[in-house]
């Protein structure tokens, strides 16, 4: 499968390492494979909380992002999902996305629903990929050469992100060719480069831009969790946010729930363990009208619902959230 290990909100999907300057004035084109089907594999579901002994009825910690493709299939019928594989030195390397038809020049739904014979560009700022190739059953494969733009290096390098700077060891990227070559799958433009300086939301460097263009992460969305009382938010935060799918909205509902200090991490375990204003009404409606956050995501984490409540207040009406999950997990110990 396609997929990019999240290790770390610190990590990269495409980060930029270990650069010889010199590399500026020697451009080469970059050649691989293409290959692509509608019908590709779903990607993989979030894992789900970690199982808690008996007795230990602490708090799960929040699990970590799951391992994700930074772009999964379309549903869309009218984008096409395409994946690029070439050999480097360090292996295998594949950069895949979804795109849309009008985006990619000299290839249609209907070339791919047909079959045959197919040659198609996709022009993007940082360069362009030119692919050849074929289509049968709606499933296709091919070769590609990416020839880079060098210009787009200059114009990034005046908005402050030097494609030519190393950042690190180990890394795949490590001629500013493959580093375009990124950029152009990903979709990183100048425009998205002015839209995130404008937020003003401190030093960014070109891995700010790749997660900004893969997790769709532009300055009204910083500009929004930044009033919803998130001043501080980094680019690792904003990522962690749009997986897990924490907006303005949802900060919102939280603060109506009664939830005004939770910080962002407490954001993120509520939007995990799926805790909206239908659930605590629901547990409120059953007669547990005094809960702290980690009571409600004990709840959710351990499926407490109005009816076993509601069947452990008929025994004692004042049973209390350790001893409801007590009693879920089958010890029924008390709390004198």
């Amino acid at each position: 499968m396609r997929k990019l290990a999240f290790i770390s909100f610190i990590s990269l999907l495409f980060s930029v390492f270990v650069l010889n300057p010199t590399l500026t004035v020697a451009q080469s084109d970059i050649t691989g494979t293409w290959s692509t089907s509608n019908r590709a594999p779903k990607p993989p579901k979030p894992p789900k909380p970690p199982r808690v002994p008996a007795g230990d009825i602490d708090t799960p910690e929040a699990p970590e992002p799951p391992e994700i493709d930074f772009d999964k299939p379309s549903k869309d019928p009218d984008k096409i999902y395409l994946s690029f594989e070439r050999k480097t030195e360090h292996g295998q390397n594949s950069h895949g996305m979804s795109y849309a038809y009008g985006d990619i020049d000299g290839l249609s739904k209907g070339q791919v629903q047909s079959g045959g014979p197919v040659s198609f560009r996709i022009v993007r700022e940082a360069g362009t990929i030119e692919a050849q190739g074929n289509f049968a059953n709606g499933v296709g494969n091919g070769t590609f050469r990416f020839v880079p733009n060098m210009s787009f290096v200059s114009a990034m390098k005046q908005r402050g992100f030097d494609f030519e700077k190393s950042e690190g060891k180990g890394n795949h990227n490590d001629t500013v060719e493959e580093r375009l070559f990124a950029a152009a799958t990903i979709g990183v433009t100048t425009a998205l480069a002015d839209d995130l300086r404008s937020a003003n939301f401190g030093d960014l460097d070109v891995g700010d831009l790749y997660k900004a263009a893969i997790f769709k992460i532009d300055g009204k969305y910083m500009a929004e969790m930044k009033a919803t009382g998130f001043p501080d938010l980094g680019m690792e935060e904003l990522v962690k946010a749009r997986i897990f799918k924490v907006d303005a909205d949802y900060v919102r509902q939280v603060k109506d729930m009664g939830f005004t200090d939770q910080g962002f991490e407490g954001l993120v375990k509520f939007r995990i363990f799926k805790v909206t204003p239908e659930f605590l009404n629901e547990l409120r409606a059953a007669g547990l009208d005094k809960m702290d956050a980690e009571d409600i995501v004990k709840a959710r984490i351990f499926k407490i619902d109005a009816d076993f409540i509601l069947q452990a207040k008929a025994e004692d009406a004042n049973v209390t959230m350790e001893e409801l999950v007590q009693m879920k997990i089958g010890v029924r110990r008390r709390t004198k």
